[in-house]
């Protein structure tokens, strides 16, 4: 079911509006009587998880080529550059 929410009301009740999309629920978000946004719960998909995966593994093996370098002695001062 698609519920109507003004967007005060949707700022103001946000942990509800939070917790009942998470179960299910729609939210149709509106500024100045119009339709602005809507608010719905995603699906996760094993799609997404095996594209996480490989741009994961992309990142580490980019990682891995990146030369070593030895930073030297670390001071405090470094952090304020």
């Amino acid at each position: 079911m698609e519920r109507t929410i003004t967007a005060t009301d949707a700022n103001r009740e946000f942990s509800r509006v939070f917790n009942e999309v998470a179960n299910g629920e729609t939210y149709v978000v509106t500024a100045r009587g119009k339709p602005l946004v809507r608010i719905e719960k995603m699906e996760s998909t094993a799609v997404d998880e095996v594209a996480r995966r490989a741009r994961v593994h992309a990142l580490v093996d980019e990682l891995g080529n990146l030369p070593l370098r030895a930073p030297g002695r670390i001071v405090r001062e470094d952090g304020y550059e």
